[in-house]
């Protein structure tokens, strides 16, 4: 697969973004699936994309997901790379998997992963976490693009 051509890239942030500032009416569940879908068909290293809520003050519960589905519908604050993001209160991008000894495996083919927690001042909502098949696909492109959609989403939630 190839990487979308910089300005295809725009036009699809864009898309996604405006799932999120389009839908005031719409409830959250059906704006995250919608969100979800959208990640994981316009960009192609996206394997898997999935969004936890935090239940009570420590537990991520899967709300939404697309591509390989994953065991880790429940996931303690500080425990993989999803808790530890949860916990740091900031991005984690994981360019090797295997080479972190927190990642929780969801499938033997991810190489590589991102967690964006979504915020509201300075408390954890949830977060988005993206795996991909590909090793270091993530870029500072990307963490800018899905720290948007979080600060959107937290917005809207």
């Amino acid at each position: 697969m190839t990487a979308a051509a910089p300005s295809d890239r725009t036009a699809q942030e864009r898309e996604v973004l405006a799932l999120v500032t389009g839908a005031e009416r719409s409830p959250l569940e059906a704006v995250l699936d919608r969100v979800v879908a959208a990640l994981q068909s316009r960009f192609p290293r996206y394997t898997g994309v999935y969004i936890y809520w935090l239940a009570g003050s420590d537990t991520l519960e899967l709300r939404a997901f697309r591509g390989r589905p994953t065991d880790h519908v429940r996931i303690p604050v500080g425990q993989g790379v999803c808790g530890r993001a949860a916990r740091e209160k900031r991005t984690v991008v994981v360019d090797d998997v295997n080479a972190d000894p927190a990642y929780l495996a969801c499938s033997l083919e991810t190489r590589s992963e991102i967690v964006v927690p979504i915020m509201r001042d300075a408390r954890v909502l949830g977060e988005i976490d993206i795996d991909s098949d590909v090793p270091a696909a993530f870029g500072d492109g990307d963490r800018k693009f899905l720290e948007q959609l979080a600060f959107l989403i937290a917005e809207r939630a």
